[in-house]
This record gives C-alpha cells, structure tokens and sequence, in this order.
C-alpha cells in the first residue's frame, strides 16, 4: 500500500509566524521556534480549509507594511 493511500488520520492545528504566514502542525508536537497556535485545530483537510479561508494575502507582513509606507508617501 503507498503512502497516499493511507488515511491520514493526524490531528493538526494551525500555526502563523511573526510574518503572519501560516502553517499546520502535529497537534502533538511542540511548535517550531517562532510560531504560536493560531486556534484552528483538526483533520489535515480541515486545517488547510482554515488556512485557505484566512491568509487571503500571502505577502509577509514586513513586504506589506513597506508597500503601506511607499503608498502613503505619494
């Protein structure tokens, strides 16, 4: 049986960084230096869902925030 045949019965939660960008995480294990519980949590599916439905742009903060600046300056 391959790999993707398997179910993938894990559970995730979802993770975001300081740059507000977004990742899902074994809910089991510790978070990644530089990443905080972002309060969505579940199947693998679900998670990317959440993901898909919330990180509308995928810019770093930092890209955003500068871009901001520029734009405000004209």
């Amino acid at each position: 049986m391959y790999q993707d045949e398997k179910e993938d019965k894990t559970i995730y939660k979802v993770v975001v960084n300081h740059e507000e960008q977004y990742s899902i995480w074994p809910i089991d294990k510790d978070n990644a230096l530089g990443w905080k519980d972002a309060g969505k949590s579940g199947l693998k599916q679900e998670c990317l869902e959440y993901i898909k439905e919330v990180w509308t742009d995928m810019r770093p903060l930092s890209l955003r925030q500068k871009m901001d600046e520029a734009t405000s300056k004209t």
